[in-house]
Protein backbone atom coordinates (compact mmCIF):
# COMPACT_ATOMS: atom_id res chain seq x y z
CA UNK A 1 0.00 0.00 0.00
CA UNK A 2 1.32 3.55 -0.99
CA UNK A 3 1.88 5.89 1.10
CA UNK A 4 -0.82 8.96 1.76
CA UNK A 5 -0.77 11.88 0.07
CA UNK A 6 -1.18 15.29 1.32
CA UNK A 7 -3.49 17.86 0.36
CA UNK A 8 -0.73 19.94 -0.94
CA UNK A 9 0.83 16.78 -2.75
CA UNK A 10 -2.83 16.60 -4.49
CA UNK A 11 -3.32 20.38 -5.21
CA UNK A 12 0.21 20.12 -6.82
CA UNK A 13 -1.04 17.00 -8.75
CA UNK A 14 -3.96 18.80 -10.18
CA UNK A 15 -2.87 20.93 -12.78
CA UNK A 16 -0.75 18.44 -14.34
CA UNK A 17 -3.57 16.14 -14.52
CA UNK A 18 -5.58 18.84 -16.24
CA UNK A 19 -2.44 19.01 -18.77
CA UNK A 20 -2.73 15.39 -19.35
CA UNK A 21 -6.13 15.34 -20.09
CA UNK A 22 -6.34 18.23 -22.39
CA UNK A 23 -7.21 16.10 -25.23
CA UNK A 24 -10.22 14.78 -23.76
CA UNK A 25 -13.57 16.25 -24.73
CA UNK A 26 -15.75 13.77 -21.98
CA UNK A 27 -13.69 15.70 -18.90
CA UNK A 28 -16.19 17.30 -17.10
CA UNK A 29 -14.33 18.62 -14.39
CA UNK A 30 -11.14 18.01 -12.56
CA UNK A 31 -11.10 18.20 -8.54
CA UNK A 32 -9.57 16.85 -5.18
CA UNK A 33 -10.91 14.00 -3.30
CA UNK A 34 -10.19 11.80 -0.18
CA UNK A 35 -8.78 8.59 -0.75
CA UNK A 36 -8.03 6.77 2.27
CA UNK A 37 -6.18 8.36 4.90
CA UNK A 38 -4.55 10.86 2.00
CA UNK A 39 -6.30 13.12 -0.77
CA UNK A 40 -6.11 12.16 -4.99
CA UNK A 41 -7.32 13.71 -7.57
CA UNK A 42 -10.77 13.02 -8.92
CA UNK A 43 -11.65 13.40 -12.58
CA UNK A 44 -15.72 13.62 -13.55
CA UNK A 45 -16.46 12.48 -16.84
CA UNK A 46 -19.73 12.85 -18.63
CA UNK A 47 -19.63 9.55 -20.52
CA UNK A 48 -17.13 6.27 -20.24
CA UNK A 49 -13.72 7.13 -22.06
CA UNK A 50 -13.13 5.77 -25.30
CA UNK A 51 -9.64 4.93 -24.18
CA UNK A 52 -9.49 4.13 -20.31
CA UNK A 53 -5.68 3.85 -20.56
CA UNK A 54 -5.83 7.43 -21.35
CA UNK A 55 -6.00 8.34 -18.24
CA UNK A 56 -3.62 7.95 -15.94
CA UNK A 57 -4.16 6.09 -12.09
CA UNK A 58 -1.56 8.06 -10.68
CA UNK A 59 0.36 11.22 -11.39
CA UNK A 60 3.43 12.34 -9.48
CA UNK A 61 2.61 10.03 -6.78
CA UNK A 62 -0.75 10.86 -6.17
CA UNK A 63 -3.70 8.58 -6.73
CA UNK A 64 -6.34 9.97 -9.63
CA UNK A 65 -9.78 8.67 -9.27
CA UNK A 66 -12.35 8.52 -11.74
CA UNK A 67 -16.18 8.65 -11.89
CA UNK A 68 -18.53 9.47 -14.85
CA UNK A 69 -20.88 11.86 -13.33
CA UNK A 70 -22.75 12.48 -17.19
CA UNK A 71 -23.18 16.07 -18.32
CA UNK A 72 -22.79 18.87 -16.35
CA UNK A 73 -26.10 21.42 -16.38
CA UNK A 74 -27.06 24.64 -14.82
CA UNK A 75 -29.97 23.72 -12.65
CA UNK A 76 -32.69 26.45 -13.29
Amino acid sequence: MSKACTLDEARAAKPLVEQALAGLADVAGVGITRVGRGYGVKVNLSKPPASPAAIPSEVAGVPVRVEVVGTIRKRG
